[in-house]
């Protein structure tokens, strides 16, 4: 995975990550966007790239921005920012852990809730009410 928007801030790549952060702000002057879900239309194609820039775009600009990897198959944005798996996102829906395990990340105003574990059951974790509760308590927070 490349975090091209932090080792080469001025190519022309890192600037169409700029610009699809500047689109979706200007999307959404009036009711500015809280939450944001990437995913892929199959499973070959991995979102991870451009979730991971998109990030990393939005905290460069100053938002308070958490990436969330709910990629519990292929979890791969911890690997990205050199950050471990667990504890993470399928800990805290299995109630294993009592705090949301938050990682901060290198870049200023970015932080990471990892995936964690790879369940044999991902759908039902992400299908589950505490899967809701948990998106809301971070959306409260962020």
């Amino acid at each position: 995975m490349s975090l091209i928007t932090l080792t080469d801030p001025r190519s022309p790549v890192s600037e169409a990550y700029r610009t699809l952060r500047t689109n979706l702000s200007f999307y959404s002057v009036d009711n500015p966007i809280k939450t944001l879900v990437v995913t892929s239309p199959t499973p070959q194609e991995n979102p991870a790239d451009t979730v991971a820039n998109l990030a990393v775009t939005l905290a460069q600009s100053g938002r308070r921005t958490l990436l969330v990897d709910c990629d519990l198959r292929r979890p791969a944005l911890h690997a990205a920012f050199s950050l471990p798996a667990e504890p993470g996102l399928t800990n805290m829906v299995l109630n294993e852990v009592d705090k949301l395990p938050i990682q901060n990340t290198s870049v200023d105003n970015l932080a990471l809730l990892a995936s964690g574990p790879t369940p044999p059951n991902p759908a039902d974790l992400i299908g589950s009410r505490q899967f809701d509760r948990i998106l809301e308590a971070v959306q409260a927070e962020y």
